[in-house]
């Protein structure tokens, strides 16, 4: 995908974020704070290998029978869930998770957001589709967990964040303002559903994946990287 040119920089957009219009903050992981390279190897990479190995497929037929399989789960609850992929792949995904987990990295300055948000006093809380499984191994090799006041998985609602069910189940456990709340996520149709859900403050993270070229959001205010959000 082509590289969008924005008329108006994310620095630009960045300076207009006005921090005392917020309380709390919900952050997504993969593509926010975690390199995407990681899940993108996963899933695009060591399971079509594996899954050639298995079914005595090359690489490309592999693949090519994958395909359809993911585009029809995707955005979907079953597409984030490992034991969905273990019965329909006869894989162990979280082993392949556990066995590349040398391959999770921060992205740049995420740490350092982390740190500056719980230094202005807001409320952070992580919202993600990891599956809990695999938000524990991503955990292990970064101690992400360690700086939310809250962490909440699309499994613990059944439905995924490009949901409003998920939304709706979220503001029973996470009371927060949503006009008051700031959002960030790498996902066009997840960050949809959180403004349809009235989240005040949404933010497309365009560098997702360190290995790949940025994602165009054309429709929200984006930022290179969520550090521009400081």
């Amino acid at each position: 995908m082509g590289v969008k040119i924005e008329t108006q920089s994310p620095r630009m957009i960045t300076d207009m974020f006005d921090w005392s219009a917020v309380d709390s903050v919900f952050l997504d992981l993969d593509g926010t704070l975690l390199d995407l390279a990681y899940d993108n190897y996963i899933w695009l990479a060591r399971i079509p290998e594996l899954y050639a190995e298995q079914n005595g497929l090359s690489i490309p037929e592999a693949q090519k029978a994958l395909a359809p399989k993911f585009r029809q789960w995707a955005g979907k609850i079953e597409w984030y869930s490992i034991d969905f992929w273990d019965r329909e792949l006869t894989l162990n995904v979280a082993q392949i998770h556990r066995d590349a987990a040398a391959r999770i990295a921060w992205l740049p300055g995420a740490q350092r957001v982390l740190d500056s948000v719980r230094e202005r006093g807001k409320r952070l809380v992580l919202m993600t589709n990891s599956h809990p499984v695999i938000l524990e191994i991503k955990h292990e090799h970064t101690g992400v967990l360690d700086y939310f006041d809250a962490a909440f998985s699309s499994a613990q609602f059944a439905a995924p964040k490009e949901d409003q069910q998920f939304w709706r189940a979220a503001a029973l456990v996470e009371v927060h303002c949503p006009a008051r709340t700031l959002f960030c996520d790498d996902n066009r149709a997840v960050l949809s559903a959180a403004q349809q859900a009235g989240i005040g403050f949404v933010r497309a993270v365009r560098h997702a994946d360190s290995s790949r070229p940025l994602l165009a959001h054309e429709e929200f205010a984006a930022i290179d990287a969520v550090v521009d959000l400081l």
